[in-house]
Order: structure tokens, then sequence, then C-alpha cells
């Protein structure tokens, strides 16, 4: 026994929060997060499960603590700009570490302990609207409409059947068309064949809708 325990400590002995924190993130990017548990992630780093609470008290504390990395991650709005090239930049860079992150999606705006890049990253966001001239309440309803356009087209681009604009014309040929006989989808059809001629690609669909929203909010800016 007293061996078993001794092989445990030297197995633990390279454990760090920051290392158990990065590990959870890999499986939860490799597996999603309702697959992560302290025993799981405990298997993955050769440790023993009760060995993790040295380094975060819960599973709830673990999570904060991936949300931080996440946030981490985002590019905050660089404040040598106009806000609405800020703000277009800080939303290009929040989709892309989703897409790498999708797991995260769903936790952004959960946590209720948010760590230290957390709220820089809210300050940053704030910040560049206040200083736009937005009003508090304006800016809080600007910083709302963004947010939740981002994390849409996130949910959204994660929970599609294919990558690449290149993989979408294949499906539409081989799997979409033949769904939709144009005396019975006439527009659907013509839709589909037309999107494929032209080589459609819906990842261009971010930047066209953000670039929507960040104009509808300049005239309100303006006004207030």
């Amino acid at each position: 026994m007293a061996a078993r325990k001794q092989r445990q400590v030297a197995s633990d002995a390279g454990l760090s929060k920051q290392r158990v924190v990065a590990e959870a993130i890999r499986l939860a990017d490799r597996e999603g997060v309702d697959g992560l548990s302290m025993r799981r992630l405990a298997g993955v780093l050769g440790a023993g499960a009760m060995s993790l609470y040295h380094y975060v008290a819960s599973k709830e504390e673990l999570l904060d603590a991936m949300i931080d990395v996440v946030f981490e991650e985002i590019e905050l709005p660089p404040e040598q700009t106009d806000w609405q090239s800020a703000m277009r930049r800080r939303s290009v860079s929040a989709r892309q570490v989703l897409a790498r992150h999708p797991w995260a999606i769903g936790l952004m705006e959960s946590r209720t302990s948010p760590g230290p890049a957390n709220l820089r990253h809210r300050e940053a966001v704030t910040a560049c609207l206040r200083r736009a001239g937005f009003p508090v309440l304006m800016a809080t309803h600007a910083n709302w409409l963004l947010d939740s356009y981002v994390y849409g087209f996130a949910l959204q681009e994660a929970s599609l059947p294919f990558d690449t604009a290149d993989e979408l014309a294949d499906m539409t040929e081989d799997v979409f068309l033949p769904q939709l006989p144009p005396d019975e989808f006439p527009y659907l059809n013509e839709s589909a064949a037309a999107l494929v001629a032209a080589g459609y690609d819906p990842a261009e669909e971010f930047t066209f809708g953000l670039d929507l929203v960040l104009a509808a909010l300049e005239p309100l800016r303006a006004s207030a």
C-alpha cells in the first residue's frame, strides 16, 4: 500500500492548476463538456482523482477556469481605432475562438464567478462602446446584441454537417438537390443550384451579418 501511494505521489508531482485546466480544455475540445468529469480528467492526466481537488475545488471552479482561458484567447477591441473596427475585430476573434472550443458557447454567459480574463474582456468591450459615445444603457443593448449574434452564429456553425464550401457544394449536388424536385420546391431548388454555381461559402455570412449589426448601431450612438 505504501508503494502504491508513493507511485501515486510521483505521478501527481507534475500537476499544476494550469496543466489541469489545459488538459480539461483539450478533453472538452475532443469530446465535449458533457464527457468531462474529475475522474475522467484524472485518468487522462495519470493522476488520482482526489489529487485534482488540490488545484480546483469543484467541477464548477474548473469550468470557470476553462472559460477564463477561452476569454483570454479572444482579442480585445483595440483602442487605437474606431469603435466599429474595434468591435468587428473582437467579434471575428470570438467566432474563431469558439470554433476551436464549441463546447464553450453555452457557458460563456453562465459563470457567476468570472475569472480575471473574463472581467478584462467585458471591461474592454464596455469601455470601447462608452468611449465611442454610447450611453450606459445603449452600450448594454449593443453588447447584448453583438454577443447574441456571435454566439448564435457560432452555435449554428458548429452544428453544420460540412466544414468547407467545397463540402457544401458536394452535399448540395449529391444529397440536397435530389430531395428538392423543382415542381414541388421551385425556389429551394433554384437557390441550391445557384449557390453551387456561385461557389457559395456560408462562412462569409458572419461578416455580412456583423456589418449589418454594426451599421444599425451607429445611428443609435450618434443620436444618443
